[in-house]
């Protein structure tokens, strides 16, 4: 998480706040963390990538719960139908008219568990909400919430049971996090803790506090907006985006929702580090969590053993970093 100066502002103290009473659920993953609060900053959704068991729904829980917005989860299944996400037309034989029903999609914070246990017509079903902020039901669109954010979990398509994504569904996530095992001292702490009082089922156990609202969210997001970017920022942003397309061992590279998305996080990321005008640091910082679902690599590349993620990495060290 980035440090705040003494000159922040009262939204920059409180998104601190948001911090310190996730970090009472949660030990480390601060990188995560910091995450999180980029897409809800951003007006983005966030997608978390990990083995079961490291605190990806309960970071989840933890945010929703020092924040107080309505939220809700769903538990994705290979069974789950459309419909029971975004909700259906329900039949009233005493009026002979048909009402519509909402889904849990119409909330303000959405957990979508093991987004990749359910196949890809369910997955789809979030596609036109995330990217446009509505649902359409029998030809008829219905607004969203403001805000409204997505937080996908999924285990690594490698295991059992899993549907990967489809592209054009994750070009739709503002971030994709990979939540890593903790470190030695975190594991500790966290034997500790559940040694303790510590309940990971009943988050009262941990005296989590709600210190900022709808309003203030989209308050927050309106100083953001405000973050300068230089042309020097701007354009090395493209080269970055640029370079991706002209890998050889790359298939698709990025798209210019890709550098719009990693403009908009190194906005947020200035904005939580007490700035008021980004960086080179900050765009390298985010570049790994913006980009890498966004780039298909070649099968030869992978079967090299080459990833996303290090393919960013070598983009970062060979284009020149604005001065």
């Amino acid at each position: 998480m980035p440090t705040l100066g003494p000159g922040a502002s009262d939204s920059q103290r409180t998104f601190a706040q948001i911090a310190g009473e996730v970090r009472k659920a949660v030990v480390g993953q601060e990188s995560v963390l910091a995450g999180l609060l980029v897409g809800l900053l951003s007006d983005g959704h966030v997608l978390l990538e990990g083995v079961p068991g490291t605190a990806k729904t309960l970071l989840v829980r933890a945010l929703a719960a020092s924040l107080s917005l309505n939220n809700k989860r769903v538990q994705f299944t290979p069974d789950l139908m459309p419909g029971d996400l975004t909700g259906s037309l329900i039949y009233k034989s005493s009026t002979g008219e048909f009402s519509f029903r909402p889904g849990p999609v119409f909330t303000e914070l959405l957990l979508a568990d093991e987004i990749n246990r359910t196949p890809p017509k369910t997955q789809a079903a979030l596609l036109e909400a995330m990217a446009e902020h509505k649902v359409t039901i029998d030809g008829n669109s219905k607004e969203l919430p403001n805000p409204f954010m997505v937080i996908a979990t999924q285990n690594p398509v490698e295991y059992e049971g899993t549907y990967p994504l489809p592209e054009a569904q994750l070009d739709r996530f503002l971030l994709k996090i990979n939540v890593p095992l903790p470190k030695r001292d975190a594991e500790l702490e966290v034997l500790v803790r559940h040694a303790g009082s510590f309940n990971p089922n009943d988050l009262s156990t941990a005296n989590i506090n709600p210190v900022a609202g709808g309003q203030q969210i989209l308050a927050a997001r309106e100083e953001v907006r405000r973050v300068e970017v230089h042309p020097a920022i701007q354009a090395y942003i493209v080269d970055l985006v640029r370079a991706t397309r002209s890998a050889p061992s790359v298939e698709i590279g990025v798209s210019p929702r890709g550098a719009t998305a990693l403009l908009r996080t190194a906005q947020s990321w200035a904005w939580l580090s007490g700035r008021d005008y980004c960086t080179p640091d900050g765009v390298k910082t985010l570049a790994v969590q913006a980009l890498t679902h966004r780039i298909s690599l070649r099968p030869e590349a992978e079967l090299d053993g080459l990833t996303s993620e290090r393919l960013i990495s070598n983009v970062l060290t060979q284009v020149p970093v604005p001065r």
